[in-house]
């Protein structure tokens, strides 16, 4: 892929008791940024088997509920370019873990009102942007 190509991310907004789930970013671009779980849309799937997909590949937990959110449009690490589709979906039982160490130093809960920083480009650009999720 050519390296001035746009790529197409998908954010998924786990929600559970009024927070989201974010992860410490490691190994990969955005290292040091606090993340929901996602990743990149392969070809012919659709957003929300994408999201089912990740959020099982790197936390073991299964979602439900999806719904589509708004998009973000950015530059991450002044590098490379990223339109990301969020969707907001809700982890019924279990505990997320993480099940790919060189990616992520781990998970935890956060309320909406009160992230981290810093936050992953695409998360930081919704977050200012005034979106709230439902149920948080």
């Amino acid at each position: 892929m050519d390296a001035n190509q746009p790529r197409v991310g998908v954010g998924v907004i786990l929600v559970r008791d009024g927070r989201v789930l974010l992860g410490e970013r490691a190994g990969s671009h955005g290292a040091g940024t606090w993340a929901l779980p996602g990743g990149h849309l392969e070809y012919g799937e659709t957003v929300e088997a994408c999201a089912a997909r990740e959020v099982l590949e790197e936390t073991g937990l299964e979602i439900a509920g999806i719904t589509r959110a708004p998009w973000s449009n950015d530059l991450v690490d002044g590098t490379r370019h990223y339109v990301t589709l969020f969707v907001v979906a809700n982890a019924p039982r279990g505990e997320a873990i993480v099940l790919e160490p060189g990616k992520c130093r781990g998970w935890q809960w956060f309320a909406w009102s009160d992230l981290p920083s810093p936050l992953f480009a695409p998360l930081a650009a919704l977050h200012a942007g005034g979106y709230v999720p439902p149920g948080v």
